[in-house]
């Protein structure tokens, strides 16, 4: 009797891009300025190292890094595929935070498309 192969799965590669998730944002409370539109804000400024094929970008704003994968990926030796993945990762983590303070993820991506 010979063995039968198993059909296993490929490995899933490692993103092109990675950053850590925005902790929780801290928010100062207050009446002057509402939870979630604080917290877009504080999103669109929030800074993190940014991996980019091994190069570590210490302490970058992230969306705004984003946005310049996207508008050339091919300058940072990235696929299109690859700025997209980078910037879906960043909508599903940010927008997480965004939504723990009552704010819409979708606030994120309409900010893209300015």
């Amino acid at each position: 009797m010979s063995a039968v192969p198993v059909n296993e799965a490929a490995p899933t590669p490692a993103p092109a891009v990675t950053f850590s998730g925005p902790q929780r944002v801290p928010y100062p409370g207050g009446c002057v300025l509402e939870p979630g539109p604080y917290a877009l804000d504080y999103l669109l400024k929030w800074r993190t190292a940014v991996t980019v094929r091994g190069t570590v970008h210490p302490n970058t704003p992230v969306f705004a890094f984003l946005r310049d994968l996207l508008s050339d990926p091919a300058a940072y030796d990235l696929t299109p595929a690859d700025a997209q993945a980078a910037r879906d990762r960043f909508l599903e983590l940010a927008g997480q935070a965004l939504s723990a303070e009552g704010g819409d993820p979708a606030w994120l991506a309409r900010e893209f498309n300015r």
